[in-house]
């Protein structure tokens, strides 16, 4: 309709009978069209206004929240609402699995934020003290899940997982499970409660890719020359605390070290080691493991 309208003013100011008018009716006429100009631009306007406005109506309120850091917000306030029940993986509930995009019935965006603010009345599932800014974006970190898939998308066997943490990937070398292993890598007891199996399996993949915060290794050298690397703990503006290669704790001044800064971590990847069914497998048996972690202590006794 604006580009009709355009072509008309145009049509009129570019009219060449005009030229063969009196002087009186050019004049006329030239006011004439010098007046229409502003109206059909006001009419243009007027038009365009509101076809923005259509457009912005009509666009979904959840298109907004696709940003990466949209689906961030929504990743934290589902873990602070939703992981309880749901599970990190969202298949704690039977017939749901939001790492598949599985629901009892499709669901729109719109069904889902409603549910996540209202609930399901006679059901476990209760109202959600959030925003509706909050509520789309978890639904856009649902839809996230569904699409951040497993690489190998090889059905695992939780018991055969377990006999490859134990003997073939050797995982006790290193990690413990309630306090049973070595403990120069964090204790797995509630790692299938805190990591999404395709993070699992990113990490046994790519484990420098993306290491957790207390993951993270740190290497110090002192005044002598004498390097120590192992598991950082904790540090401050003087102090600096590990577990070393060896599960002793160790604690330095950082005034008496000549260097220091966080290492790679040891982890291996077993790309090149374990098959793609026996990934698959060591995943499912992780993703089972959903107890309290050990205490953490000095080496064991």
């Amino acid at each position: 309709m604006a580009v009709q309208v355009a072509q008309a003013v145009e049509e009129q100011v570019m009219d060449p009978n005009s030229r063969h008018d009196t002087p009186r009716r050019r004049g006329t006429e030239v006011r004439q069209r010098f007046f229409s100009v502003p109206q059909c631009l006001g009419v243009t306007s007027r038009v365009i206004v509101a076809t923005a406005m259509f457009l912005a109506v009509s666009q979904p309120v959840f298109a907004q929240h696709e940003t990466a850091q949209d689906l961030l917000d929504g990743g934290r306030v589902y873990a602070e609402r939703c992981v309880t029940c749901h599970g990190p993986n969202g298949d704690l509930v039977p017939n749901i699995d939001f790492s598949r995009g599985q629901f009892r019935r499709p669901m729109t965006d719109a069904d889902l934020v409603r549910i996540i603010r209202q609930g399901i009345p006679n059901t476990p599932m209760p109202a959600t003290n959030v925003t509706e800014t909050q509520a789309s974006q978890i639904v856009g970190y649902l839809r996230s899940l569904a699409a951040g898939k497993s690489i190998t998308a090889i059905t695992g066997n939780a018991v055969r997982g377990k006999t490859v943490f134990d003997a073939k990937g050797n995982c006790t070398s290193c990690h413990s499970v309630a306090g049973v292993g070595a403990r120069k890598a964090p204790d797995l007891a509630n790692v299938g409660a805190v990591r999404r199996a395709p993070e699992l399996e990113r990490a046994l993949l790519d484990p420098q890719a993306d290491v957790q915060p207390n993951h993270r290794y740190y290497r110090v050298v002192l005044q002598d020359g004498t390097t120590v690397t192992g598991r950082l703990l904790g540090y401050d503006t003087f102090n600096i605390r590990m577990l070393d290669t060896r599960e002793q704790l160790r604690s330095f001044a950082k005034s008496d070290l000549k260097s220091h800064g966080f290492a790679e971590s040891p982890m291996p990847s077993y790309k090149n080691t374990l098959t793609p069914q026996e990934i698959a497998d060591l995943v499912s048996y992780l993703s089972t493991l959903r107890t309290s972690p050990a205490p953490a202590a000095g080496p064991q006794k």
